[in-house]
């Protein structure tokens, strides 16, 4: 891959803070014309730095404002039960982000669910079906702090 440059780190920011932005806007921000810009976005794109774009919705709104960090042991760590895992959690449209850890907690998830009972009714009759798992800790969010999907670059 090349080099990034000062100009599509900028870029890259900006994309960050909003993804609507225009080749148009983005080059009068940076006081260059549109096709250079909106060339180095599509090389970008091209290149993998930008993956896709999103929207970001207002989870109480949409009636998921319960958000749940939960941590996962399993009881087994052979190959073929951590990718059966991987496999079957991207299954479950509650779970919001999944990583897979190093130290005493082998996976940990970001769920966002309705409400408590919507929660539990999700460990019961999902989650627990997953093969393997040892050990499962909730937490929950009392209140949102900082969100950002934006990386520091």
């Amino acid at each position: 891959m090349e080099h990034l440059d000062h100009t599509d780190l900028t870029i890259l920011r900006i994309l960050q803070k909003d993804s609507k932005k225009t080749a148009k806007e983005i080059a009068k921000t940076l006081n260059l014309t549109t096709s250079p810009v909106y060339e180095r976005i599509k090389r970008l794109e091209k290149q993998g730095y930008i993956q896709k774009y999103v929207a970001i919705l207002d989870k109480k709104l949409i009636e998921r404002s319960v958000t749940t960090i939960c941590q996962v042991s399993m009881r087994y760590h052979s190959k073929e039960f951590i990718e059966r895992f991987e496999e079957q959690i991207q299954n479950l449209e509650e779970v919001q982000e999944c990583y897979h850890m190093a130290g005493q907690v082998d996976f940990i998830l970001k769920i966002n669910t309705k409400d408590l009972e919507d929660y539990h009714n999700f460990v019961k009759y999902k989650l627990s079906k997953i093969d393997n798992i040892g050990v499962l800790n909730s937490t929950f969010v009392l209140k949102d702090i900082k969100q950002s999907s934006e990386f520091y670059i």
